[in-house]
This record gives structure tokens, C-alpha cells and sequence, in this order.
């Protein structure tokens, strides 16, 4: 008995100590056991050891597919894995295994919870970094002036076209922020432009005017595209201008 509870304990040290939210459920589903981690990530109480997963309110964030997962891998026994968000943002790789004893009999499963938000956020900047490399690469030699910027007005990126047109040398531009290129009575317009594209609806290229470094008043035809991330949000706005002949000056 004073093995079996040394044992118990050790196992319940080493699940705790990992901070890797653990539930060990049986061929019915029911609860068995579960570390303090997991009942941040899944709503678990005390209580609810011997309860069947279908009856606990889950946090996570559009994944309903908890138990048919976990009746999968029984069926099975193919492990799976998936990636799954919590409302504070956190993202968790979710692994379902069987859960094998000493004989090589079926139990029931575990299901673990490994908190990869860090490396999500690492990977997302990784890959924003790398469009924009690539968008710079595709415009420094383009005649027209392009220009990226976030959903602030930030300038971004300024290629040497932009340069070319507006007076600004790159250095400067970064400096500015979209707002500062309009001229004051058409801000309001410029904005309400942004905010659409931002909201991810479809611009057709229009017509509008730019301040240059001199103060001159610049009629220009714009393009402008959105830049998403892997999960479908617009993080910036990337624009082609260009002077159009015979405007106003």
C-alpha cells in the first residue's frame, strides 16, 4: 500500500510539474483524472472526475469536435493531433492517444494539451516578414510608387518609385504616416478607403490626390491590395500610385 500511494503521488508530482494539461478518460468517455493545467483549458472541476467529456463546457474556440476525436482514436487507435485556441488567445496543440496498460490492453485515452502559442506568434511574424522581404524585392525596381502601410497608416515599406514621385526619401517616408500624404479636406475619405479594405472588402482602383515632400498636390491613380496572415486577417495594405497625366497640380 505505502508503494502503491508513493507511486500515485510520484505520478501525480511528474503530471503537475510538466504544466501540460493532461485528461486521462476511459472507454466511456468519463473523466478518470486530469492535472491542475488542464481544468484552465477545459473548464474541469474536481467534481466532474467521473463525468462523461460530453457533459463539460469546453473553452475552446471553435472546435466542437472534442468527443467524436476522442471516440476516433478509440475506434481506431490512430493518435491525432490538432490545433485549437482558448478566448484568452492562447493557442494549444491537442493530442489524443490511446491510453495502453502494461499488457497492451485499450483503457481508454489521454488527451494533452501543449501550449505552442509562442512559437504560433513566432511563425506568424516569421511569415509577415517574409511577404513583405518579398514585396520589396518584387517593387525597388518597379516606375510606379509602392508603398505598404498598416492599419494605422504607418508606412511600412516605400520603394524607390516612391521616392521618385513624392520627394521622400525612404528613411523619411518610414517616419510617416498615411494621413500626412492626403490633404486635409480628403483625410476623411482617404480613412473610410482604408477601413473598408481593412474589413476585407473590394476596392477598384480610384482616383484621388497625394501630397508631395514640396507640398505639391499630386493627382494619382491608386491600387491598393490587402496583406493577410495565414488566418485570413488583413495586417497591412500595400498600394501602386501613379500620376496620372494632365491632373491637377
Amino acid at each position: 500500500m505505502a508503494d502503491l500511494t508513493r507511486t500515485n503521488n510520484d505520478m501525480n508530482n511528474l503530471l503537475a510539474g510538466t504544466g501540460i494539461g493532461t485528461v486521462f478518460v476511459d472507454l466511456r468517455l468519463r473523466v478518470l483524472r486530469f492535472t491542475p493545467a488542464a481544468s484552465a483549458i477545459i473548464n474541469l472541476i474536481p467534481g466532474d472526475v467521473g463525468r462523461p467529456v460530453a457533459h463539460i463546457v469546453s473553452n475552446l474556440v471553435n472546435y466542437d469536435r472534442l468527443v467524436p476525436d476522442v471516440q476516433a482514436v478509440l475506434d481506431t487507435l490512430v493518435p491525432r493531433e490538432v490545433n485549437v485556441l482558448t478566448p484568452d488567445g492562447k493557442t494549444y496543440t491537442l493530442r489524443i492517444q490511446p491510453y495502453r496498460t502494461l499488457d497492451n490492453v485499450i483503457e481508454g485515452a489521454v488527451l494533452s494539451f501543449v501550449d505552442v502559442t509562442e512559437t504560433v506568434r513566432i511563425r506568424d511574424a516569421l511569415h509577415r516578414a517574409n511577404d513583405l522581404s518579398r514585396l520589396a524585392v518584387v517593387v525597388h525596381d518597379a516606375h510606379d510608387a509602392v508603398t505598404v502601410q498598416d492599419l494605422d497608416g504607418r508606412t511600412l515599406a516605400w520603394n524607390p518609385g516612391a521616392v521618385r514621385m513624392y520627394g521622400w526619401t525612404e528613411a523619411e517616408a518610414l517616419l510617416l504616416n498615411v494621413r500626412e500624404r492626403v490633404p486635409a479636406d480628403q483625410r476623411g475619405a482617404a480613412l473610410a478607403k482604408l477601413d473598408r479594405l481593412s474589413r476585407a472588402e473590394i476596392l477598384e482602383p480610384y482616383r484621388t490626390h497625394r501630397l508631395t515632400k514640396q507640398g505639391t498636390l499630386m493627382d494619382v491613380s491608386i491600387t491598393a491590395t490587402r496583406l493577410v496572415n495565414e488566418t485570413g486577417r488583413v495586417y497591412a495594405i500595400a498600394t501602386t500610385e501613379r500620376a496620372v497625366e494632365g491632373g491637377d497640380s
